[in-house]
């Protein structure tokens, strides 16, 4: 089970070019192989840049449990859905966190201003009906095929389910090569990027070509997105600030404990950040 989620995107930084040779909080070291077993967690392009954020993670994890057994907290371990029980170590961070760290809820009024700043952020998925005809890959002279399927659907285009069902190697070829309404991020990219610009009833002058083939793409109906009303996007509105909150205000707390602490190998930034309001 997870603790505050890595470093709690606190303003803890390390300004180091390279791993140094000790790094403590209050005296207690944060051994290299703790750090080495951490990187693991924290995925980056240079391994120097994992092992400094998997650093900068134990020194947030231990200026908390520092915390809480200085002021004596008891841990009180829980279980997730899954049945996952938590350490006593992760107890005792949540625990401070829950105690020590506590945000007011956005109210109706400031859900209301964030949503009127922002109608564009929440309107529905653009939903395309589309067919194609799929031609694998390595089919025999494939882009002589497109090609001619391409002149004689210019010539017909009532032919394109006949055409879908003589050539298509999708299972949608048996309902003439419709696929149903696709929303975003149900096809690869480079199809979805085909039908946002492609007129309706209308097929693709070139064939789109994906891993799983070349595509003849023919959209049959554009619904547009719409904006949703306040009512619907309230609670996700109000998730969202709620999170945000927390996290500014876990930001402070470790930076405020930071700012107390002797840490050794790691520059801390202890500026703390002002609370959204």
């Amino acid at each position: 089970m997870s603790e505050v989620p890595q470093d709690a995107g606190c303003t803890v930084k390390p300004v180091l070019a390279a791993k140094p040779k000790t790094i403590s909080v209050n005296g207690i070291e944060i051994t290299r192989a703790a750090i080495s077993r951490e990187t693991q967690n924290h995925p980056a392009t240079k391994p120097i840049e994992a092992w400094q954020a998997a650093a900068r993670a134990l020194v947030v994890r231990e200026l908390l449990l520092q915390e809480a057994r200085r002021i004596a907290l008891e841990p009180e371990p829980v279980s997730d859905e899954d049945g996952r029980r938590e350490t006593d170590e992760e107890a005792l961070v949540r625990g401070l966190v829950e105690r020590e760290v506590v945000t007011p809820r956005a109210d109706e009024a400031t859900c209301r201003r964030y949503y009127e700043q922002n109608r564009r952020r929440f309107t529905s998925p653009t939903l395309h009906e589309v067919s194609h005809i799929l031609l694998p890959h390595d089919a025999h002279e494939v882009e002589v095929l497109a090609t001619a399927i391409l002149t004689a659907l210019a010539d017909d285009p009532k032919a394109f389910e006949a055409m879908a069902m003589l050539n298509s190697v999708c299972p949608s070829k048996t309902t003439g090569g419709n696929l149903g309404q696709i929303g975003p991020g149900q096809t690869v990219p480079e199809f979805e990027d085909a039908l946002a610009s492609l007129p309706v009833g209308t097929v693709a002058p070139e064939p789109v070509r994906t891993r799983f083939g070349l595509h003849i793409v023919k959209v049959e109906r554009r619904i547009e997105g719409r904006e949703l009303p306040f009512e619907m996007v309230r609670e996700r509105i109000a998730t969202w600030l709620d999170e945000k909150v927390q996290r500014t205000a876990i930001q402070q707390y470790i930076s405020i404990l930071a700012g107390k602490a002797s840490i050794v190998g790691l520059e801390i930034n202890a500026s703390p950040s002002p609370l959204v309001q």
